[in-house]
């Protein structure tokens, strides 16, 4: 197998592919899912220095896991390695239990594609220093090009063991350890696992800390995803996730993500705790613990930059990425400024106190000591963001590239530099002091922001505006500066306009 064919798996810091024939080809196959295991034994071998490995493998609920994770272990078990496997697990588990000496595994794997459809499957890498980095994802799929593996003659020893029984333990003394037995005696607060892996976390977590789960949803395991998309920033997930808080009268539900790296809750009433509230909010618990820097994607609104300064911390607006922004956590934290939070709009956050791992059982953990302490006090968890000023309106369009173009990456670069050079000499539009990724415009009576996807030949752009009506407005002027570019397909722009 030659390298394009793997590089076409890298996603990020991730192997992705389709792991079930349904629209597209398989192109995860046992063959992809040996050679580049393989390649990870020998990466994992030349960076410690060693031959042989302690390797644990977890999956989330898709259909395909048992197949992949067979082709896993037999290759390191042929590489000499030991294999561990934990079966159905949380991908933040999957680190967690490199720290625990029971288990004394140098390395471990966890068979997931997150929120993607349920043909789809993948491969997430772990050391005990963390979760591997896109550049060494690229080595070990250099590696497997190679075929310089490492071969043994001793096959590795298999077994089975289960780590999440312990891991939602650990969850629950940290609630217990702020706040005392059964804080949450009295509350009813629900779960939708969307038939991932976060089932776990209403009978293992939540009844422990006394609380009544009763109307909680699609806790069963099912790769289908027969209800809805596992995903958080899923409007049918919010949707279905927030009519049954109100129909059970729950205090809080909480929904996650497939592997439950990430994660979403919402109020009695029903209204989302998402994207910028679960932000402030999670913002103004860790600030009242200690003043810092919180880091965020480049997409969150200034009224959140309000609400952090607001509470005594310093808001830092960078790029997107999960990993961009904890990396950029940990970069402030070894420079000497505290940050204690890198975290998405999607949903991913990560805390320094937390190894740097954005784990969505932990963050709800975070808010549910917060909720118990809130109720001692006589008042409500959402008391915690009553001053979050929200846009009126919030919005994004993603732009495609016409038949004329030659080179999207340039292109767009083009496209950002000269919206930057307009904003300097036009009156109406101010740029954004703070922008990291593509250019953020401050207007009259909001904002917009123009990036390049990552890896895609999209341009997203994200509106928010303080008055009704004032995104469309908005979207006329961008669309007149964006009307000269033949290489830009401005129809999802003109449809944005009509609506």
């Amino acid at each position: 197998m030659i390298i394009d064919n793997l590089k076409k798996l890298k996603s990020g810091t991730d192997i992705r592919g389709v792991a079930v024939e349904a629209d597209a080809p398989v192109n995860l196959t046992d063959e992809a899912v040996d050679v580049i295991c393989r390649a990870f034994a020998t990466w994992l071998g030349k960076k410690y220095n060693k031959n042989r490995f302690k390797i644990a493998i977890g999956n989330d609920s898709r259909i395909s896991a048992q197949r992949i994770k067979d082709a896993a272990a037999n290759a390191f078990l042929d590489c000499g390695c030991d294999v561990v496997y934990t079966g159905l697990s949380s991908t933040p588990s999957m680190f967690i239990l490199l720290k625990q000496s029971d288990f004394n595994c140098g390395a471990s794997v966890m068979i997931t594609a997150s929120h993607m459809p349920f043909d789809r499957n993948g491969l997430k890498f772990f050391t005990p220093d963390g979760g591997l980095d896109g550049k060494d994802v690229y080595e070990i799929l250099k590696l497997a090009e190679s075929g310089e593996l490492i071969t043994s003659n001793t096959r590795g020893s298999y077994t089975e063991k289960s780590f999440m029984d312990k891991y939602s333990a650990i969850l629950v003394e940290k609630v217990e350890s702020a706040c005392g037995k059964l804080p949450l005696k009295g509350k009813k607060i629900i779960v939708d696992a969307g038939n991932g892996a976060g089932g776990f976390f209403a009978e293992k977590v939540l009844k422990p800390l006394g609380a009544d789960t009763d109307g909680s949803q699609f806790l069963e395991p099912d790769g289908n995803f027969p209800n809805h998309i596992p995903n958080p920033e899923d409007k049918s997930a919010i949707k279905s996730i927030s009519k049954a808080t109100v129909k059970h009268k729950a205090d809080l539900g909480i929904i996650f993500d497939t592997d439950v790296d990430r994660a979403a809750c919402v109020g009695p009433d029903g209204e989302e705790i998402n994207r910028d509230s679960l932000i402030a909010l999670i913002s103004g618990i860790l600030l009242k613990e200690k003043a810092g820097t919180v880091v965020t994607d480049s997409v969150t609104s200034d009224g959140l930059a309000e609400f952090i300064t607001a509470h005594g911390g310093k808001h830092l607006r960078y790029m997107r990425g999960y990993k961009n922004v904890i990396d950029k956590c940990k970069e402030l934290n070894e420079n000497g400024e505290y940050s204690p939070l890198a975290i998405e709009t999607s949903g991913h956050a990560a805390f320094k106190e937390n190894y740097y791992l954005d784990d969505g059982a932990y963050l709800i953990v975070k808010i549910l000591i917060s909720l118990a302490q809130q109720a001692k006090k006589g008042e409500s968890l959402l008391s915690v963001i009553s001053d979050l000023k929200k846009p009126v309106e919030e919005a994004e369009v993603r732009l495609t590239f016409s038949k004329k173009s030659e080179n999207f990456k340039s292109e767009g670069a083009s496209v950002i530099e000269n919206l930057k050079k307009t904003a300097l000499t036009d009156p109406a539009l101010t740029l954004a002091p703070d922008n990291y990724e593509g250019v953020r415009i401050s207007l009259e009576n909001g904002w917009l922001l123009v990036r390049m996807s990552v890896h895609d030949p999209v341009m997203p752009i994200n509106f928010a505006s303080d008055v009704q009506g004032g995104n469309k407005k908005n979207a006329q002027l961008l669309y007149n500066l964006l009307s000269g570019y033949e290489f830009l397909d401005l129809q999802n722009l003109e449809n944005f306009l009509t609506l």
